[in-house]
């Protein structure tokens, strides 16, 4: 395949998208459908089997991040029949659309200033295509908003529609910060796992954003309260598990720590809290690790 400017491979970008989101699913994540743990009506399988269905559509380079989206929860929908990764979808299409861009070896850096340049040429035709894949892909509360929501066609550019809805919406905000959130503390917790323990390294990303603020999926679904208690109750059960998993890796990781945050994970399952967005944020930053990763090496 065409070298990617940036000096990553189509290949790569898709191989470290598709990696992300079988890690996903791989991983057994409180709350959140993995291979080990069906939950919500859903199974693991059908998550990879929507990864694979939207990468084509996503990746796609020179595509509007509007019409990546659009076309990816298309094909999405076409395979699984229902709503497996919109948020991810939503998430992943600028950072892609960035890549198209970067001239020069991929760092962290480099590619957030990218992708805040896609994020301020973002026009009215991509919000009025992210909301047609927003109704099509049919999340239960996502998209009703005083202003600019999904049911009425939009009126101002994707970035500023994202930016009505920053202040109740992870994803949202992604948009209205230039990613902060996935390059700043998701990246980090990323780094902070051995690079040989990628299963490690992703339930780590996925508890710093659920203990560093309420999931935005559980506010729409239970209501903020329940939401903040599983971020506190996230913040618990984060610390032992970071001391025994990152910082005394000998130890069995199948003992105390991760044992009780199986159990939280039942608990939760047998309530119907998803932390979804928390799991969208996770496989974005994934993505971005990946990659990096791929570039890394390649600089070397």
């Amino acid at each position: 395949m065409a070298e990617a400017a940036c000096f990553l491979t189509s290949a790569q970008v898709r191989g470290a998208f598709l990696t992300a989101c079988r890690l996903d699913v791989e991983t057994a994540k409180p709350g959140n459908v993995s291979v080990q743990s069906a939950g919500h009506g859903m199974q693991a399988d059908q998550f990879i089997a929507s990864a694979e269905a939207a990468a084509a559509a996503l990746l796609r380079r020179g595509a509007p991040v509007g019409q990546r989206v659009l076309d990816a929860v298309t094909h999405t929908r076409d395979a699984v029949g229902c709503n497996t990764n919109l948020g991810i979808l939503l998430l992943v299409a600028p950072l892609a659309a960035a890549l198209d861009d970067l001239t020069e070896p991929l760092t962290a850096q480099r590619w957030r200033a990218a992708t805040q340049a896609v994020l301020e040429r973002l026009d009215l035709d991509d919000a009025r295509l992210a909301y047609r894949a927003i109704a099509l892909a049919n999340p239960g509360g996502l998209g009703e908003a005083p202003e600019q929501s999904v049911h009425t066609a939009p009126t101002v550019d994707l970035r500023a529609a994202m930016t009505l809805a920053a202040g109740r919406d992870s994803i949202a905000r992604q948009y209205a910060d230039g990613f902060h959130d996935i390059f700043g503390s998701g990246l980090a917790a990323f780094r902070e796992a051995p690079v040989a323990q990628p299963h490690v390294a992703t339930l780590n990303v996925f508890l710093t954003f659920l203990a560093g603020w309420p999931d935005s999926h559980i506010v729409r679904k239970q209501g903020p309260a329940v939401a903040q208690s599983v971020t506190l109750a996230a913040r618990e059960r984060h610390t032992p598990w970071r001391t025994q998993c990152l910082h005394a890796p000998a130890q069995n990781p199948l003992d105390a720590a991760v044992q009780r945050l199986n159990a939280w994970d039942a608990e939760l399952k047998a309530q119907g809290i998803n932390p979804g967005t928390s799991a969208d944020l996770t496989v974005a930053t994934l993505f971005v690790g990946i990659c990096l990763g791929f570039a890394a090496a390649h600089a070397h």
